[in-house]
């Protein structure tokens, strides 16, 4: 049974169709990678899986129950996006890595987020460091163990790696393989051509339509 299940997806803005149709079945653990032309609507469709957006038509199905059903703050636990411009919050590091805990009402474990530091090559003392001080790829790679700190079902992946250098791309995409074989299904739009060469599983969407599919 598909993980996540797409049935005529579309999404309409002011007479506008952006997202057409699409019917996607995705099993978990797979890595999907979705490619495309920029404002062809990959983004678009992370964020109406994500629940982020809403579909004018069609269904989104999470483990064989409608989207619709949950409740947004719960379902995103177990689908989890994760924005090509990180956002940060707060003022520190661990503000942010504090968030995950809050929303489930549970004490903040430190060694818990300095594990998750150290596993994309940053220090302990960065809990603390201002979020202002840190570089792109610092944040980026902030945003993503927040995300990963209580591993969802489902991460969603737009465009992360774009404008990090080739090392911290390395650190970010040995960090994803490593949750992919525990099991983690993942979705990610990218421009990257060696990321869309190396995808187990690619499509493609041109104009908001699912134009190809390869396995």
């Amino acid at each position: 049974m598909a993980i996540l299940d797409l049935q005529k997806v579309g999404f309409k803005v002011e007479g506008t169709q952006l997202i057409k149709d699409i019917t996607l079945q995705v099993q978990a653990g797979d890595w999907l990678t979705i490619e495309g032309p920029s404002g062809s609507g990959k983004s678009l469709l992370l964020k109406l899986i994500a629940s982020l957006l809403t579909p004018t038509s069609g269904n989104i199905y999470f483990n064989n129950q409608n989207q619709t059903t949950f409740h947004k703050v719960d379902y995103r636990k177990q689908v989890s996006y994760c924005f090509q411009q990180p956002s940060l919050f707060g003022q520190t590091v661990k503000d942010n890595l504090l968030f995950p805990f809050t929303i489930r009402n549970i004490a903040f474990d430190e060694q818990h987020a300095i594990t998750a530091l150290a596993s994309v090559d940053l220090p302990k003392e960065f809990l603390e460091k201002d979020i202002k001080t840190l570089s792109g790829g610092q944040k980026q790679r902030v945003a993503l163990i927040r995300n990963l700190l209580f591993p969802p079902s489902i991460l969603l992946l737009d465009e992360i790696t774009t404008g990090l250098d080739a090392q911290t791309k390395d650190i970010v995409n040995r960090l994803l393989v490593g949750y992919q074989k525990k099991g983690m299904t993942l979705l990610s739009v990218t421009h990257d051509e060696r990321e869309i060469s190396k995808a187990d599983h690619l499509i493609q969407i041109v104009s908001g339509k699912m134009e190809k599919s390869h396995e």
